[in-house]
């Protein structure tokens, strides 16, 4: 076998090998959430979810700065528990869904910051796509009963709504919003490892 082949063949075996490193998780629905909290009228937190939501995590334990995530929300699922409110944040005045059915995530860097980590992505809503970075942790990896490999993750990130044509919004005569513009938003995961 010609020397300078074998060589080659050895050294795109070690790229490979080091590409597929990362362990692909996809999001357990039943033990995961999209959550979120919102000041109404400045004085009260309303909090809901969307009940519909898939994501991908690509999860290198060796180094964690070599993992992503991409994450898909369906703006429909919205629930805060209150049919009439939720009616309003699916309408045009809020996410549009019908115009605009997802929500949508994708990393594009990860980075060691202090005792956790941070993933920089591009976030959209209503079409408007928007870099931000979330702070975040691993809980842990374990296994479970049934044979399989799940991951934990918890992230918060707070948005203006505004940055996002999310816009909708009343006055109070003593100042300050119905709705607050600033929006916080939680993230819970617990993901399987795909076989």
């Amino acid at each position: 076998m010609n020397k300078k082949f074998w060589l080659s063949s050895v050294l795109v075996g070690l790229l490979v090998a080091g590409a597929s490193a990362a362990d692909t998780y996809k999001f357990d629905l039943a033990h995961s959430s999209v959550a979120f909290t919102v000041r109404h009228m400045v004085i009260a937190n309303v909090r809901g979810n969307f009940k519909d939501f898939e994501g991908t995590i690509q999860y290198d334990p060796a180094d964690i700065t070599k993992s992503s995530a991409d994450v898909t929300i369906k703006t429909a699922s919205i629930d805060t528990d209150n049919a009439q409110r939720d009616a309003h944040l699916r309408s045009a005045d809020f996410f549009d869904a019908e115009k605009f059915p997802a929500i949508t995530f994708k990393s594009k860097s990860v980075e060691t910051k202090g005792d956790g980590f941070v993933m920089n992505g591009t976030l959209t809503i209503r079409g408007v796509s928007k870099d931000v970075a979330i702070p975040f942790e691993i809980l842990g990896v374990v296994k479970d009963p049934w044979g399989g490999t799940r991951l934990g993750a918890h992230g918060e990130l707070t948005i203006n709504r505004m940055d996002y044509g999310v816009s909708w919004s009343k006055s109070l005569d003593t100042g300050g919003l119905v709705v607050s513009e600033e929006v916080k938003i939680l993230l819970d995961v617990e993901a399987v490892k795909a076989k």
